[in-house]
């Protein structure tokens, strides 16, 4: 039942030389490169659509909810319903919370997309479990020097308990879920054989707007941030359990090549 319950997700897709990414929520996603001096950095590729961010904010208020902090915590702005102190929620979209649907509460994705470049290693999708009590530069270098002998999933999630009882003594661990995507270097593509009509259906994905129903157009659109930022493995922790998931290697998908990767 999720009436009361919600979730928000990332998602990215490689399609040739170009990243198109989803985003629902205050899940994040970063893209970890190298600069030009060879030091890895991070590039937010994700907006956290929370309910801070006065065009989310406007769009939920247009349907009769309601955003504002609570006094012990001013500076989280959460979605109550029009006549009851209820659920809070701290996203400006999610899946479930089905009591806020009707009251501005939307489930559709933040759509943009970038071009890959060969500097660029991988991906990082992670919960704001993470991302709440560590920067994305204190992400990056918790990975890139984390000891040769252990997981550096294991030690950013073991950091990010530690922080969250360090910051937030009195308050639950927030649960960590992260998944590092790295790429290959297998099929790297020429741009002069990039086919046209590829380029214009992505040139469309720039930025999507927010969509609430068929009375508002497109809203206001937000712009990329650089930030700083890396992961290893896909992790979940409560409390300090920590658990594996797996690793993907994602090679990059080459347009008119589906039947050869799946030979």
């Amino acid at each position: 039942m999720l009436w009361y319950v919600s979730l928000s997700f990332s998602l990215l897709f490689v399609w040739g030389p170009y990243l198109v990414v989803g985003n629902v929520g205050d899940s994040r996603a970063v893209l970890a490169t190298r600069d030009k001096d060879n030091s890895l950095k991070a590039v937010q590729l994700t907006v956290d659509l929370k309910p801070n961010l006065p065009e989310e904010a406007e769009g939920i208020r247009n349907y009769k909810g309601r955003v504002f902090a609570l006094h012990d915590e001013p500076t989280v702005a959460r979605v109550w319903l029009p006549n009851n102190d209820a659920p809070g929620l701290a996203m400006a979209r999610a899946f479930g919370d089905f009591c806020l649907k009707d009251f501005g509460l939307i489930s559709v994705p933040e759509i943009s997309y970038r071009c890959l470049s060969e500097e660029d290693e991988f991906f990082v999708l992670a919960t704001d479990g993470i991302w709440d009590v560590l920067s994305n530069k204190e992400v990056i270098d918790i990975i890139e020097y984390a000891p040769a002998c252990s997981s550096p999933a294991r030690t950013l999630v073991q950091t990010a308990v530690r922080a969250w009882r360090y910051k937030y003594p009195t308050s639950k661990v927030d649960d960590c879920a992260v998944e590092k995507v790295q790429l290959t270097s297998m099929d790297h593509i020429n741009n002069e054989t990039e086919n046209v009509d590829s380029l214009n259906v992505l040139t469309s994905l720039n930025w999507s707007g927010t969509v609430r129903t068929d009375k508002e157009e497109d809203s206001s659109k937000f712009k990329q941030e650089e930030v700083n930022s890396e992961l290893g493995l896909e992790w979940s922790a409560l409390e300090g359990v920590s658990r594996v998931d797996k690793l993907l290697n994602l090679p990059r998908f080459v347009p008119g090549k589906e039947d050869e990767a799946w030979k």
